[in-house]
């Protein structure tokens, strides 16, 4: 009866949710790509309301989301469908990214909890993060997207 409740409930609030999810997820795709030599990861409209997936030029995956993570942001790399294999996403290369963009990818979920202010907290940090892993790469930007 519980599991029974608690699905009737989410299910008188899953518009309001999804809207809520979406207005945030958009914010969080715009303000993130103005990051130089960053991209979205599949279509901007028609996805799930609490998902982003973002790819840096030059950067990989890996230490993008244990820096996140010293910050207390969680992330992860590839798309949701990946496990923890060291294997690009079949998904990211699906939709046509190379190996080396895929293994640059930066997965964000949002959910219930998540609030402006986590956000902002993740724009804040981000493009810091990036610019230092950058700047420790042995690729440079330029080298990067000739090989992509």
């Amino acid at each position: 009866m519980g599991f029974g409740k608690a699905a009737e409930l989410s299910m008188k609030e899953m518009d309001s949710e999804a809207a809520r999810l979406s207005k945030l997820r958009d914010y969080l795709i715009g303000n993130t790509l103005k990051i130089p030599h960053s991209w979205l990861n599949g279509p901007r409209k028609n996805r799930i309301p609490n998902n982003a997936n973002f790819g840096f030029y030059g950067i990989e995956g890996e230490s993008l989301v244990l820096h996140l993570d010293m910050k207390g942001i969680a992330g992860s790399t590839g798309s949701a469908c990946s496990s923890e294999s060291l294997e690009p996403s079949h998904v990211l290369t699906a939709i046509g990214l190379s190996r080396v963009k895929a293994h640059g990818s930066l997965r964000l979920t949002l959910g219930k909890h998540t609030t402006k202010e986590d956000i902002d907290y993740t724009l804040d940090v981000l493009p810091a993060i990036v610019r230092h892993l950058r700047a420790i790469s042995p690729m440079k930007v330029k080298q990067i997207k000739e090989d992509t």
